[in-house]
C-alpha cells in the first residue's frame, strides 16, 4: 500500500529554521510528484510546495517563496522541505502527499499523517 510519512516537525521561535522529511513506501518512487500542505486551525488548507517526478520543477505558495526549499533523493525514497525564516503564521500541520503522476498538480491522491509545526513569535 502507499504510505508516505511525514516527520522532522517542532516548536521553534520565529526566524528560525526546520527541516521536513517525507519517508515513502508502496509505490514507484522515482515516477511521482510528491509535495506537501498545510492546515491551520481556523484556515483553509494551502499547498505549500512540490516538486516533479523528475525534480526539474518545482512550486511554491507565495507565502513560502524565497524562504521554503524543496529536494527529494529517489535513492532513500524521500522528501525534505527546509523550511528558513519561519514566522508565526507558518504554525499548521503539515502533511507530504502525491498527486499520483508524475508533474505536480493542485491536488493529492495520498498522504499520510501530518507533523506539526509551531512557530512562536
Amino acid at each position: 500500500e502507499v504510505q508516505l510519512q511525514a516527520s522532522g516537525g517542532g516548536l521553534v521561535q520565529a526566524g528560525g529554521s526546520l527541516r521536513l522529511s517525507c519517508v515513502t513506501s508502496g509505490f514507484t518512487f522515482d515516477d511521482y510528484a510528491i509535495g506537501w500542505f498545510r492546515q491551520a486551525p481556523g484556515k483553509e488548507r494551502e499547498d505549500v510546495s512540490c516538486i516533479s517526478a523528475s525534480g526539474l520543477t518545482s512550486t511554491y505558495a507565495g507565502s513560502v517563496q524565497g524562504r521554503f526549499t524543496i529536494s527529494r533523493d529517489n535513492a532513500k525514497k524521500t522528501v525534505t522541505l527546509q523550511m528558513r525564516f519561519l514566522k508565526p503564521e507558518d504554525t499548521a500541520v503539515y502533511y507530504c502527499g502525491s498527486p499520483g503522476r508524475q508533474l505536480c498538480r493542485g491536488e493529492y491522491d495520498y498522504w499520510g499523517l501530518g507533523t506539526q509545526v509551531t512557530v512562536s513569535s
